[in-house]
């Protein structure tokens, strides 16, 4: 039992980096660049997904963690997950929520640039004491969250053709190093998440989430309730994927830093599956 221990705690990382270049390739391959085109003309989204991922994230976060006594490991996975929103599953739960595809196809490109750009910058001014440059942070990020989305993307564009016989392939590849990964996670790290039930790690993401969710959603300023939900589901999940990659380049990290990132990885896909469907009622409703 001890060897098959051994065996999953070593090839963990592996697995991590394996499941985060496979989803944002996936994301990648479902990119269209006339969306992003048309996104990038509207001024009023870009400002309007700046200020919620960027600016309200932060301050949600900022103020869970002066309100809750959450440890130091636990504060920041909260702030680092502030700065990494849209989760990597966001396509689907839109297609369930019955959101506007077109549009969360060019705010997942948007939002993903902007966490590989702006985590790496405000994350240290964010969280006091954290030991790691603005380099070592952007460096996986690059390598693992935005190369892999820009090579998915690139393929959309030049073999368009070729990649829509490919994408089913890619997304069970996707969805099968995710299964992979949350086994891992459960076997490696089950027993340490119970002893999170007292230190409410669970219910300091689930308001962050619900919070992001509710206000987002609400206040949508002018946009269709297809637009208004992709917006509540992106910003409401995280980029776990980022967040991980983040956390794993802290050098000496407390390892409840790596058991709150799993717990928010297999949790957020439950809130979203259920607001997803709160959403597609909404949307069946007369305006």
């Amino acid at each position: 039992m001890s060897s098959i221990f051994e065996f999953l705690q070593t090839t963990f990382t592996p697995l991590v980096l394996i499941f985060t270049v496979s989803n944002l390739s996936a994301m990648g391959l479902q990119v269209k660049t006339s969306e992003v085109t048309t996104a990038l003309k509207n001024k009023k989204a870009i400002g309007i997904i700046f200020l919620w991922g960027w600016v309200l994230g932060p301050l949600v976060g900022l103020l869970i963690t002066a309100l809750l006594p959450l440890d130091e490991p636990y504060i920041i996975v909260i702030l680092l997950a502030s700065l990494a929103p849209c989760a990597p599953f966001l396509q689907q739960m839109v297609a369930k929520a019955k959101g506007e595809i077109g549009f969360a196809g060019a705010f997942i490109p948007l939002v993903v640039v902007g966490t590989v750009v702006l985590m790496p910058l405000i994350s240290p001014l964010l969280i006091k004491g954290l030991s790691i440059d603005t380099w070592a942070l952007a460096k996986p990020l690059l390598l693992t969250v935005l190369l892999p989305l820009l090579i998915g993307a690139t393929l959309r564009y030049h073999f368009e053709l070729f990649v829509l016989k490919i994408f089913p392939l890619a997304k069970k590849f996707a969805v099968f190093t995710t299964l992979l990964t949350i086994i891992w996670c459960i076997v490696l790290y089950g027993p340490s998440m119970l002893n999170t039930a007292g230190s409410l790690a669970l219910f300091s993401m689930t308001i962050f989430m619900v919070l992001m969710s509710i206000i987002t959603y609400c206040f949508g300023f002018g946009m269709k309730q297809s637009q208004r939900s992709v917006m509540s589901l992106g910003m409401g999940t995280r980029n776990i994927a980022a967040v991980l990659a983040a956390a794993l380049a802290i050098p000496d990290a407390d390892p409840r830093i790596v058991i709150m990132v799993v717990m928010w990885t297999l949790w957020s896909v439950v809130l979203a599956a259920l607001g997803a469907r709160v959403f597609a009622k909404l949307s069946e409703k007369p305006v």
